[in-house]
């Protein structure tokens, strides 16, 4: 008896956006503590955006990337400010194109779509960094993204 079935055929490529984890992120009364990349993805680690909730102003997104203690590749809301280099990206990674199924209003984008959305997003994040705990100093010799980067002047 042979079995006749077939090798599955990899799925289609995406146009998605990729963007990073921050390193340090403040939180805790006036943003004086620091903590490392977010609950769920290690500082730096590359996570792509699988929905963009637009409606209160892009504050939260829907990405997919690999879990900080297990490297398994999850779908988790986050905030806008925890990410930053957002660009488009087209998506070979058969993985990441399954949870992209698994996503209620998956955010498949075409090349230009996905450059101006990175670019919204971007703009979102800084805004959004900026907006952390405003009227506070930030620590000696802090870490945060913002001031790594120059973001907070």
């Amino acid at each position: 008896m042979s079995d006749s079935t077939e090798p599955e055929s990899p799925p289609e490529p995406a146009w998605l956006v990729a963007a990073n984890v921050v390193a340090w992120r403040r939180r805790g009364v006036g943003g004086q503590q620091l903590f490392p990349g977010t609950k769920s993805f290690k500082g730096g680690a590359k996570v792509y955006v699988a929905a963009v909730h637009w409606g209160p102003g892009g504050d939260r997104l829907t990405v997919i990337g690999r879990e900080r203690h297990t490297g398994r590749w999850i779908v988790i809301d986050t905030a806008t400010r925890h990410l930053y280099g957002f660009r488009p990206r087209l998506v070979h990674t058969p993985r990441v194109l399954a949870r992209l199924n698994d996503v209620r209003n998956p955010g498949r984008f075409g090349p230009e779509e996905a450059l101006d959305t990175s670019e919204t997003l971007e703009r979102y994040a800084q805004r959004y960094r900026a907006d952390v705990s405003p009227h506070s100093p930030h620590p000696d010799h802090c870490l945060c993204h913002a001031c790594l980067t120059g973001e907070c002047g």
